[in-house]
């Protein structure tokens, strides 16, 4: 074993009761780091999955129609104004811009949506609702509706259609059953459920109503055209610089979920923020704790510190000793700390739960979040070492010795 190391471990191994309590101290801060990492981590990708659960990453759409100002407008113009305001806006070619979408870097998947507005009815029972014609499949990697389904199938064949859990409960539907739907533009048609999805939201579940693209086209009066394509990328984060390039390639507006949920962002910033100024108070308070034992330890083995000097040990063995027991201590501590923050966390998501068994408050334990709380407290032992390593450094043999 290396010299410093031998008078390092002594060093430790003679002031047990010092150890002891800066490693619990130190095991103490690197626990609730990793317990306030794990839960604010768990809640923000909770919140993040939740609001993307049911929302694409990017949606595409053809840009507003800007009004122009006349000076005296006659009625044909006025009612022309309106008519054209009224109409729902769409996409012309957009076979084209699904393949320059495909073709953006970060791009997983998009999927051609065609949206509007109509009135559903089961006997005397009727209900507004939010009309989407989509590819089952294309839709699937955008939203997973055939995971969330509670029966049936999402198949959209002719004028088969998909609704939601609360829609089907409120008009007493079920699979087979036969659905007038009616659009605000005057179209109607007979749909047949094929399938009922429940996403967790009361909101959807009782809004959606899926269709056949050709379907909606007919009935929103939108013949070959879409109102969005809808996209999903790599990564969700980058989806406001994603949507920038697509709209770039496309010539068309691109609005990212970052841009929809800037409210969500502001408080997933503010909980980060809130986050590392505790992790930084703890890691003063582990930094100063440390660095006191140290300096006690400086002034408590002066008299072996002047004999080691004395004896030959360079300054820079006598530092290494120090930053050494530094690093020893961060190191052990953070081990310690890793375990306590661990246990803490997984009894916290077990205490409280929701009705279906799945944490209330969920946490995100993961190797990364070890390693980084690791390295850090490694990180403050060693300088934390620093001020006591050079106190020991520059003692004067002679004087340590006599006053040791």
């Amino acid at each position: 074993m290396p010299f410093e190391w031998f008078v390092a471990l002594r060093f430790l191994r003679e002031g047990r009761m010092q150890t002891v309590l800066i490693l619990a101290g130190v095991g103490f801060g690197v626990g609730v780091m990793v317990f306030l990492s794990a839960l604010i981590n768990g809640l923000q990708a909770s919140l993040i999955q939740q609001t993307l659960s049911v929302q694409a990453h990017v949606v595409v759409r053809e840009p507003e129609e800007q009004a122009r100002v006349l000076d005296e407008p006659t009625a044909r113009q006025i009612a022309q104004r309106r008519k054209v305001n009224q109409r729902v806006a769409a996409i012309d070619r957009w076979e084209q811009a699904l393949e320059r979408i495909r073709r953006v870097p970060g791009v997983v998947s998009v999927a051609p949506t065609v949206a509007g507005s109509a009135f559903i009815r089961r006997g005397n029972v009727s209900s507004s609702v939010a009309l989407r014609g989509v590819d089952p499949d294309q839709y699937d990697r955008i939203v997973p509706i055939s995971s969330r389904l509670v029966s049936g199938r999402f198949r959209l064949i002719g004028s088969e259609a998909v609704i939601g859990s609360e829609l089907a409960s409120d008009l007493g539907a079920g699979i087979g059953d036969k659905l007038r739907v009616e659009s605000t533009q005057g179209r109607s048609d007979v749909l047949t459920v094929s399938g009922i999805f429940d996403v967790g939201n009361k909101d959807v579940n009782q809004r959606w109503v899926f269709v056949s693209i050709r379907a909606a086209q007919t009935l929103l009066d939108l013949p070959n055209r879409i109102s969005t394509v809808e996209v999903t990328v790599d990564d969700v984060f980058e989806a406001d610089a994603i949507g920038e390039r697509i709209a770039s390639a496309t010539g068309l507006d691109a609005d990212s979920w970052m841009k929809i949920n800037r409210q969500l962002l502001v408080a997933l910033k503010s909980q980060s923020s809130s986050s590392v100024m505790i992790q930084f108070f703890v890691i003063l308070a582990v930094a100063l704790g440390i660095a006191s034992v140290l300096v006690v330890s400086v002034l408590q083995k002066s008299k072996e510190i002047g004999i080691l000097r004395a004896t030959g040990t360079s300054v820079n063995q006598i530092m290494s000793i120090f930053f050494i027991e530094g690093g020893l201590v961060g190191t052990a501590g953070s081990v310690v700390g890793v375990a306590v923050g661990t246990v803490l966390a997984l009894l916290f998501a077990r205490m409280a739960v929701n009705p279906d068994g799945s944490p209330t408050f969920p946490v995100d334990l993961n190797a990364m979040l070890f390693a980084r709380s690791v390295l850090v407290a490694t990180g403050v032992g060693l300088a934390s070492a620093v001020f006591p390593a050079r106190r020991a450094a520059t003692l004067d043999p002679a004087v340590a010795i006599h006053h040791g």
